[in-house]
């Protein structure tokens, strides 16, 4: 890791004039600029809109002159969840039969199905291999277009996926798949993506001027600057729904400011400059900033102005507790921060036990979860009591998060000198290889997969809508960390994803 030397920061009871010797991490800076900005002057399209009704109404009606498929359909989406039918694939001896192998639409139907499995499903687990295998070597003889739907299965499965990444795709796809595609139904497919897109974009401009009256990348010239990748990674594909506005600008901001705090915590602050800023988030006041230097005055005021922002919404609607919570939680997450930014200092490779119970919390899932459902309406008392006690869903997308950002970031950080993660511990308590390592956190990684589709098998704890974010928040891992940091190398696959959602409407 490279280092600088700064002035150091002033606070009002300090007057120090020696040079504090940071750390400094190199990350890119952003890519897109003021791009999103011109979006803000976007009129409503008042004959788009009207196509779009006429258009959904008609697909309503096809819909319900063919309930019955409709609800055949259904019946067999929930077989496949419940398992019993895929014993009707395996032969007298128990093994899948070979015959399915010439049935490549059908076992890419029963490979994506698989993706839904929980545990003691052993007869999944098996379908899974034996799909993953026929599949990878039929993709030589198939035609093109379903040769490129068998290989976008394989690398991004349907489960795991973003639903507005895979929206778009199969966009592009669909007519060469059907030899008799539903043109009404394509043709709203794409106004309604792109009527959405317009939505989207808009935001993404508010947003961008709020980011720009920060001044962040000149203030704090340190952290990441990836507003748009935090708007496409926790905000659009954790809720792209219209009437989701509100939580969708709200988880934006929380999350951009977490950003820049992990980064402070990673990599700038001194020792007693954490101590200051932690003192200050718990006591959540104006007049705590006094004390900090002055980079962090910068974030410290903006966190504060936007739950100002929230309480000011809530206030009206009678759903105080909502902020309290969010705010608890980020207290938790920067006290988080702070005793692993303690431990890391120390030079000591912990326990890997010891090192998921702190690094579960910075994962700053656990925080983002409890904010997404603060613009809800969806999410009542019961709710948040319900994240107070650590489910098993929350813990599940948070060990996801975890350990797929350990595994691509391992490289970097080792590069860098940060010395732990889940690899780094896991190597050292079992006296293994890094590939080795890599291998079992992968496994542990689909093992909390199948906690997050139990957690969404009805009868569930709470409303589905509100698991939907959680296994969302685990699927923008599997997208945008399966290959690398797509967040902080934002150069790579990431820019594709925004671009074909945020940026290029669908062609008509």
């Amino acid at each position: 890791m490279s280092s600088v030397d700064v002035p150091p920061s002033q606070s009002s009871n300090r007057n120090d004039t020696f040079s504090v010797h940071r750390p400094s991490a190199t990350f890119y800076t952003s890519i897109w600029g003021d791009h999103f900005l011109s979006y803000g002057f976007m009129e409503v399209d008042a004959e788009l809109e009207q196509h779009v009704q006429e258009l959904k109404e008609e697909v309503r009606r096809m819909l319900t002159t063919s309930v019955e498929n409709v609800s055949q359909k259904l019946n067999l989406i929930d077989d496949v969840q419940r398992l019993d039918l895929f014993n009707k694939f395996k032969d007298g001896d128990g093994k899948f039969k070979e015959s399915l192998v010439d049935d490549v639409v059908g076992l890419l139907s029963l490979y994506e199905a698989t993706h839904l499995r929980i545990h003691g499903e052993e007869i999944l687990d098996e379908a899974l291999t034996f799909t993953t295998t026929h599949l990878e070597s039929a993709t030589n003889r198939l035609s093109p277009p379903l040769a490129k739907t068998v290989t976008h299965a394989l690398n991004q499965q349907l489960r795991k996926g973003l639903p507005r990444v895979e929206a778009r795709y199969y966009l592009s796809v669909y007519q060469e798949l059907r030899e008799s595609p539903n043109e009404t139904l394509l043709t709203f497919a794409k106004l309604d993506f792109n009527r959405l897109q317009r939505v989207h974009q808009k935001e993404l401009s508010e947003l961008t001027r709020w980011w720009k009256d920060l001044d962040i990348p000149n203030k704090l010239p340190f952290v990441r600057d990836r507003l748009v990748e935090v708007y496409f990674c926790w905000s659009l594909s954790v809720y792209f729904q219209p009437q989701y506005s509100f939580a969708r600008r709200t988880l934006c901001k929380v999350t951009a400011i977490t950003s820049i705090i992990d980064d402070v915590y990673d990599e700038y602050g001194t020792n007693e400059e954490l101590e200051l800023f932690t003192e200050a988030i718990e006591r959540w006041d104006v007049s705590a900033m006094d004390q900090l230097p002055e980079y962090m005055k910068v974030c410290y005021r903006a966190l504060l102005d936007i739950y100002s922002e929230i309480h000011e919404k809530l206030v009206h609607e009678g759903k105080l507790y909502h902020i309290h919570h969010a705010i608890e939680a980020m207290k938790k997450q920067v006290r988080g921060y702070f005793v692993e930014g303690k431990l890391f200092r120390q030079k000591h490779i912990p326990s890997l036990d010891d090192y998921m119970s702190i690094s579960l919390v910075t994962s700053g899932y656990p925080l983002l979860i409890t904010t997404s459902f603060v613009g809800m309406e969806e999410a009542t008392i019961d709710s948040f009591d319900w994240l107070l006690n650590s489910p098993q869903a929350v813990k599940a997308a948070s060990t996801v998060a975890r350990l797929m950002d350990d595994i691509a970031d391992h490289k970097l950080e080792q590069e860098n000198e940060h010395l732990v993660s889940a690899v780094t511990c896991y190597m050292m308590k079992y006296g293994a290889t890094k590939e080795e390592a890599v291998i079992e956190l992968r496994r542990q990684v689909n093992k909390a997969w199948k906690d997050i589709n139990e957690a969404c098998l009805h009868p569930t704890a709470v409303p589905m809508p509100l698991l939907i974010r959680i296994l969302n928040f685990a699927r923008v891992m599997d997208v945008v960390y399966k290959c690398e940091d797509g967040y902080t190398i934002a150069q790579g696959g990431l820019k594709d994803f925004i671009v074909s959602t945020l940026v290029e409407p669908v062609a008509l």
